[in-house]
């Protein structure tokens, strides 16, 4: 049954996201900035409201109190990355536009990376270290001002459930040079979309939104390990049948 309910929801966003991503690059001759952005997170509530609806996959959220107040309000979201999910699932949960901190190579992605490019987003070539970095910081500034939202994944890629990987420094160091305050998020998505598998289980998804970390006279290290701390101790109060044989060991400095 699992699998077939697999099968099932990849041909429903495979028939939904071209034809939105083509509605979506139409639409952003004349429509940028935040209204193209809602008009993305509609194709993405499809995507998770299908994998409830599809798959059997259920949501809660703890924490939403925690979430900056205010139009402007700036914050970067620093999430835990087990599966493809949390990518989908995190702009439908919050009040403002995000924008993902990514490697350019996704752009070439037909139709989703397509439309992906004709949004505000942060697209980095990782060959050029310094200069990616530098591309972040003024373009994250700016994004801050409008009221959006930078969301990156510390780890840097996708962590097998139970498992911690190194938490870099990218964050937090973006999060001290705007001035914006750190959101930790814990997500236990691979207990139902386990990474890099196509046949994925029901069950319930939880989302722990962590108190904002103000970032102002901190060393980018030093935050980051504070914000690897809580979302690791998080992970272990959420899902702690996958972390019974793993001990609590904290990431080298990145």
């Amino acid at each position: 049954m699992s699998l077939l309910r697999s099968i099932l929801h990849a041909l429903w966003m495979l028939v939904t996201v071209m034809p939105w991503a083509l509605i979506m690059l139409v639409a952003s001759i004349w429509r940028r900035g935040k209204p193209l952005w809602w008009m993305a997170v509609r194709w993405l509530r499809w995507a998770t409201d299908g994998a409830r609806v599809i798959l059997g996959i259920q949501v809660k959220v703890i924490g939403r109190e925690n979430l900056p107040v205010g139009e402007t309000a700036p914050a970067i979201l620093l999430v835990k990355h087990q599966s493809t999910f949390e990518t989908f699932l995190m702009p439908t949960l919050m009040p403002h536009p995000l924008a993902y901190v990514f490697k350019k190579e996704l752009l070439y992605v037909p139709f989703f990376g397509w439309a992906m490019g004709r949004l505000d987003m942060i697209h980095i070539d990782r060959s050029q270290r310094a200069q990616a970095f530098n591309k972040v910081v003024a373009q994250g500034k700016r994004l801050l001002a409008q009221g959006i939202w930078i969301i990156m994944f510390p780890e840097g890629t996708r962590i097998p459930r139970g498992q911690k990987g190194q938490y870099k420094s990218g964050g937090t160091r973006l999060a001290i040079e705007t001035g914006a305050p750190v959101i930790p998020v814990a997500v236990t998505s691979a207990k139902c979309w386990p990474r890099k598998a196509f046949i994925k289980r029901p069950g319930v998804v939880e989302v722990s939104i962590g108190k904002p970390i103000p970032s102002v006279g901190r060393q980018p290290d030093e935050l980051m390990r504070e914000v690897e701390a809580w979302i690791e101790a998080e992970m272990r109060r959420l899902d702690p049948e996958a972390y019974a044989s793993s001990p609590a060991t904290p990431s080298k400095p990145a």
